[in-house]
């Protein structure tokens, strides 16, 4: 009897992410692993729709934006003259690293270059936006503590789970 993904389960999956058309903002055939019911790495809804699920299985979920990357918020944007702006953060996908009065520190990326203005973003790309995300699951076995380790390491790299 083939293994069903629950607690402690180690699981990989290979995903395509759509928004509200259909165009596909991210895939990735590179199989990603994660622990189920460790949380800290997808989504909720998605770990919730894995639960039961076998090698083979596909899982289709959508994900509003209060479930997922959170509301846009246009107080994250911000536009200046491009000269004010250092050379190293002038292109468009720029990453540009900013410090709250609270002492928060947030990524912004440049969005948008247009008329002299530079236009960068704090949100995440998935803000406001309902996704599809369709994952096929190709592991799932028991997790050993090398797994739990390698997951913990590679958990602010997956693109699944929302900003905390």
């Amino acid at each position: 009897m083939a293994d069903t993904i629950r607690k402690g389960k180690y699981v990989r999956f290979t995903y395509r992410v759509s928004d509200e058309t259909g165009q596909v903002a991210e895939r990735s055939d590179q199989p990603v692993p994660y622990v189920h019911g460790e949380g800290g790495v997808l989504l909720p809804k998605i770990e919730l729709a894995l639960a039961g699920k076998s090698v083979g299985d596909v899982v289709t979920v959508d994900v509003p934006p209060e479930e997922g990357f959170g509301p846009h918020n246009p107080d994250l944007v911000f536009t200046d003259d491009i000269e004010k702006v250092p050379a190293e953060f002038s292109y468009l996908g720029a990453a540009v690293t900013m410090q709250s009065d609270r002492g928060e520190t947030m990524i912004f990326h440049v969005t948008r270059i247009e008329d002299g203005q530079l236009t960068a973003d704090g949100n995440h790309p998935y803000a406001g936006r309902t996704l599809r995300f369709r994952l096929e699951i190709v592991e799932v076995r028991d997790a050993t503590d090398d797994d739990r380790r390698m997951v913990a390491e590679l958990r602010s790299a997956i693109p699944l789970k929302a900003p905390h």
